[in-house]
């Protein structure tokens, strides 16, 4: 908060509700309960409304009031989150994008796609995939974590190791200062002129800027995908056999590990019948 801007609730509230629909803002506490802290439980707190606006223009807006008045604000995507990049302020605006989740194009032509920030990151793939593309990065929410969030944190999954993390798939943001003033960062473009702010914006926890659209790049479906299990009896052996496949110029689509305690664990809640003989781990490769 600006010491040097003292606001009132009183005055955010009625500068809020002259912008929002009743049903886009939350005052009371117990419905604000949803809202106090993202996949990371550990650290809560709740804020002093939470907004959520359902157009671009409401979002500007929103900024601007809260920018008048002093009041810091805080982006939301989806919340699942592991890091308290989405925790409220205690004494600001909590600004809720989930209701801005509108695909607006897909280009297979240009093999891209324009998103609203709460797009979750399936439903991107699914509707690439009548055009035989989809997007790379898979974070283990993806079924509904939001692009919007997935820039905010640069996240990236099991894909990331052939495909790389969301800077590397992302092409064009679109979104608001803090201030409420429009700012694109990159470019339909494979490059653009001037500094490349794209790289700061992505993971800045929506410190840089709030997201509105993001331009996606969407890659080839594979032509056959086939998982294959190996199991080790020595952590070491199995780095080794991560390493001799990279070396032999395979990049499988992801990699993943488990020790043995682990394994055995998942083994007993999903019987998914891995192999509980190898003493120390599993290695699982999938390749795409």
């Amino acid at each position: 908060m600006n010491p040097d801007k003292p606001f009132t609730k009183n005055a955010l509230l009625a500068g809020l509700r002259a912008i929002l629909p009743a049903d886009c803002l939350i005052e009371d506490q117990e419905s604000q309960r949803p809202f106090e802290c993202d996949g990371l439980l550990l650290y809560r707190e709740l804020p002093l409304l939470v907004a959520l606006p359902e157009t671009v223009a409401q979002i500007q807006s929103v900024l601007k009031c809260c920018h008048q008045l002093g009041v810091p604000v805080v982006a939301r995507g989806s919340g699942t989150g592991l890091c308290a990049g989405a925790m409220p302020h205690p004494e600001g605006v909590l600004l809720g994008l989930s209701k801005l989740n509108n695909i607006l194009e897909v280009d297979p032509k240009a093999r891209t796609a324009r998103l609203q920030p709460g797009v979750t990151n399936l439903a991107i793939s699914e509707a690439a995939a009548a055009h035989g593309l989809y997007y790379g990065p898979d974070p283990s929410s993806q079924i509904a974590c939001s692009i919007g969030g997935n820039v905010a944190e640069n996240s990236g999954g099991v894909h990331c190791l052939k495909y790389g993390l969301t800077l590397h798939n992302v092409l064009k943001v679109k979104g608001f200062t803090i201030e409420g003033d429009a700012v694109t960062f990159g470019s339909d473009a494979l490059d653009t002129s001037g500094f490349d702010l794209l790289s700061v914006l992505v993971g800045s926890e929506g410190m840089l800027a709030i997201t509105t659209e993001v331009t996606v790049k969407l890659v080839p479906k594979p032509q056959l995908a086939r998982c294959i299990m190996a199991s080790f009896d020595d952590v070491r052996k199995a780095g080794d056999a991560v390493a001799a496949v990279i070396a032999a110029g395979i990049i499988p689509a992801g990699l993943e590990m488990m020790d043995g305690p682990m394994t055995i664990a998942v083994e007993d809640f999903v019987h998914a019948g891995y192999d509980l003989n190898a003493e120390a781990t599993g290695v699982r490769q999938k390749r795409r």
